[in-house]
Protein backbone atom coordinates (compact mmCIF):
# COMPACT_ATOMS: atom_id res chain seq x y z
CA UNK A 1 0.00 0.00 0.00
CA UNK A 2 1.49 3.48 -0.92
CA UNK A 3 0.56 6.94 0.02
CA UNK A 4 -1.26 9.03 -2.46
CA UNK A 5 -2.87 12.64 -2.32
CA UNK A 6 -5.59 13.63 -4.57
CA UNK A 7 -6.82 17.04 -5.20
CA UNK A 8 -10.19 17.53 -7.43
CA UNK A 9 -12.43 20.84 -8.27
CA UNK A 10 -16.21 20.01 -7.85
CA UNK A 11 -18.51 21.87 -10.68
CA UNK A 12 -20.13 25.02 -8.50
CA UNK A 13 -23.49 22.94 -7.86
CA UNK A 14 -26.05 22.44 -4.61
CA UNK A 15 -24.37 21.39 -1.72
CA UNK A 16 -26.31 18.19 -1.66
CA UNK A 17 -25.21 17.73 -5.03
CA UNK A 18 -21.27 18.39 -4.41
CA UNK A 19 -21.52 15.80 -1.12
CA UNK A 20 -22.77 13.46 -3.39
CA UNK A 21 -19.79 13.70 -5.56
CA UNK A 22 -17.33 13.67 -2.97
CA UNK A 23 -18.65 10.80 -1.30
CA UNK A 24 -18.63 8.66 -4.25
CA UNK A 25 -15.04 8.68 -4.93
CA UNK A 26 -14.63 8.46 -0.92
CA UNK A 27 -16.50 4.86 -1.73
CA UNK A 28 -14.89 4.26 -4.78
CA UNK A 29 -11.33 4.19 -2.89
CA UNK A 30 -12.51 2.24 0.10
CA UNK A 31 -14.45 -0.49 -1.55
CA UNK A 32 -11.50 -1.16 -3.46
CA UNK A 33 -9.51 -1.55 -0.55
CA UNK A 34 -8.05 1.75 -0.06
CA UNK A 35 -7.62 3.71 3.25
CA UNK A 36 -9.04 7.34 3.93
CA UNK A 37 -6.77 8.96 5.95
CA UNK A 38 -7.48 12.27 5.70
CA UNK A 39 -10.77 14.37 3.74
CA UNK A 40 -9.77 17.89 2.95
CA UNK A 41 -12.60 20.36 1.98
CA UNK A 42 -11.70 23.51 0.91
CA UNK A 43 -14.48 24.97 -0.14
CA UNK A 44 -15.90 27.16 -2.69
CA UNK A 45 -12.93 28.97 -4.65
CA UNK A 46 -12.47 31.95 -7.09
CA UNK A 47 -10.46 29.66 -10.01
CA UNK A 48 -7.35 31.29 -11.45
CA UNK A 49 -8.64 30.67 -14.81
CA UNK A 50 -11.83 30.27 -16.83
CA UNK A 51 -12.26 26.21 -16.61
CA UNK A 52 -14.94 25.05 -19.17
CA UNK A 53 -17.08 28.09 -18.53
CA UNK A 54 -16.91 27.79 -15.12
CA UNK A 55 -15.29 30.56 -12.46
CA UNK A 56 -15.87 29.32 -9.32
CA UNK A 57 -15.33 25.75 -8.19
CA UNK A 58 -15.20 23.56 -4.91
CA UNK A 59 -11.88 22.13 -3.97
CA UNK A 60 -11.65 19.41 -2.31
CA UNK A 61 -8.54 16.85 -1.30
CA UNK A 62 -7.92 13.38 0.23
CA UNK A 63 -5.18 11.47 1.93
CA UNK A 64 -5.20 7.93 1.58
CA UNK A 65 -3.73 4.82 0.84
CA UNK A 66 -4.31 2.08 -1.92
CA UNK A 67 -2.75 0.01 -3.96
CA UNK A 68 -1.87 1.68 -7.57
CA UNK A 69 -5.02 -0.53 -9.27
CA UNK A 70 -6.97 1.46 -7.20
CA UNK A 71 -5.47 4.96 -8.41
CA UNK A 72 -5.71 3.80 -11.97
CA UNK A 73 -9.58 3.04 -11.52
CA UNK A 74 -9.77 6.32 -9.74
CA UNK A 75 -7.92 8.72 -11.83
CA UNK A 76 -10.45 6.85 -15.11
CA UNK A 77 -13.66 7.29 -13.32
CA UNK A 78 -12.61 11.03 -12.14
CA UNK A 79 -11.79 11.63 -16.21
CA UNK A 80 -15.47 10.75 -17.23
CA UNK A 81 -17.15 12.34 -14.13
CA UNK A 82 -18.87 15.42 -15.98
CA UNK A 83 -18.50 16.87 -12.53
CA UNK A 84 -14.83 17.02 -12.05
CA UNK A 85 -13.72 20.28 -13.63
CA UNK A 86 -9.94 19.14 -12.75
CA UNK A 87 -8.53 16.35 -10.99
CA UNK A 88 -4.73 15.32 -9.86
CA UNK A 89 -3.08 12.40 -8.03
CA UNK A 90 -0.05 12.32 -6.47
CA UNK A 91 2.01 9.87 -4.72
CA UNK A 92 3.58 11.08 -1.54
CA UNK A 93 7.29 10.17 -0.89
CA UNK A 94 7.98 7.49 1.57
Amino acid sequence: MRKYEVMFIVKPLEEEATNAVISKFESLITSNGGNIEKIDRWGKKRLAYEIKDFTEGYYCLFFFTAEPAVVAELDRVMKITDEILKHMVIKEDE
